[in-house]
């Protein structure tokens, strides 16, 4: 009797365990427990008849400033959060640095409207009106190279330079992978753990997985335990299918800013690779030559490309990518 008892007082106390671990782990879904490096600031939006907030930072050279500034579009895994030690290089040689995080993520609002590259250039152009700043670099990670892309396309007056880093959206994905509703990506959305999360990126992401990138883990994975999770699955569902939907590829002809393209050579990203054979993924995503055929569809474009790094130089590769980075501007 006493040896069932403790037993059963053992998984009580694991379970116990488990559960605050659980809790200590959870994030809110706009990361209210997570600390930027730098002071986060909202923007007003109002859209569809809700009035939504876009968190951004606003960062002052801490050398002598230049008077130029550099905006950074995050990839859709993300927030500005993952942009450290970019914000330094610049800021210490004399750039004002601008970080949104585009309304359904990071810590803007999570709303339920009808995402588009279109409306999130236009409230980037607001904020950058509102800041006072009539010319940018415009840097773009991942999706935020679609959204950098759409930007410049929208407005070349405003756009000093176009940077992309790894951009998706360099194929129409909709040539080679089968289309899934926005309810059914949800449901696909709904089963992330901070398992799926790890094993996710450290297949896709790196070429050598690190311990440093479990803090990219521990905030993507962390939100899966929130009670508002559904929500946070049905925006990632969303801003699937504007991906999906709303190619940039065929307008790279119409580039009429100075571009340049940072391309990690062992990058194999396909948004949708998990609808995909094994032999229709081989073929797919191979950025080494997706780099080169985009640059060559950019007029005037140039690229520089790294060597044994994967979709996020500026994080597996720091100080080359920093270098190169600066170099460009």
């Amino acid at each position: 009797m006493f040896k069932k008892l403790l037993r059963v007082a053992l998984v009580s106390l694991c379970t116990l365990s488990t559960a605050f671990a659980q809790k200590a782990d959870t994030l809110s879904i706009t990361l209210e427990n997570v600390k930027y490096d730098y002071p986060v600031k909202f923007f007003p939006v109002t859209t569809e008849g809700q009035d939504l907030r876009m968190a951004y930072m606003d960062i002052a050279p801490t050398q002598l400033a230049n008077g130029r500034t550099v905006v950074l579009f995050h990839g859709k895994n993300f927030g500005g959060y993952y942009w450290k030690d970019v914000i330094k290089a610049l800021t210490s040689r004399g750039f004002r640095v601008v970080v949104p995080d585009q309304i359904g993520f990071g810590k803007s609002s999570k709303a339920f409207i009808h995402y588009s590259f279109h409306q999130m250039a236009r409230w980037n152009k607001a904020l950058l009106d509102t800041l006072g700043i009539k010319k940018a670099n415009i840097l773009g990670h991942s999706m935020g190279g679609m959204l950098a892309t759409r930007f410049a396309l929208m407005y070349p007056e405003v756009t000093e330079k176009l940077l992309l880093e790894n951009p998706i959206g360099l194929e129409d994905y909709r040539n080679f992978v089968p289309y899934v509703s926005t309810e059914q990506q949800y449901k696909t959305e709904l089963k992330s753990t901070i398992e799926s999360v790890r094993k996710y990126y450290q297949s896709s992401y790196f070429t050598v997985w690190k311990p440093e990138y479990e803090t990219l883990v521990n905030v993507a994975g962390g939100v899966t335990f929130s009670a508002d999770f559904p929500r946070y699955a049905k925006i990632a569902a969303m801003t699937f299918t504007m991906i999906y939907e709303q190619p940039v590829v065929y307008e790279f002809y119409n580039i009429k800013v100075p571009t340049v393209l940072f391309i990690g050579k062992q990058d194999r990203t396909i948004v949708g690779k998990g609808l995909l054979t094994p032999d229709q993924q081989a073929i797919h995503g191979l950025y080494n030559i997706l780099g080169k055929q985009t640059a060559a569809k950019i007029p005037g474009a140039k690229i520089i490309e790294f060597e044994g790094c994967g979709h996020i130089p500026h994080i597996e590769i720091p100080t080359e990518f920093t270098v190169a980075l600066l170099g460009s501007l």
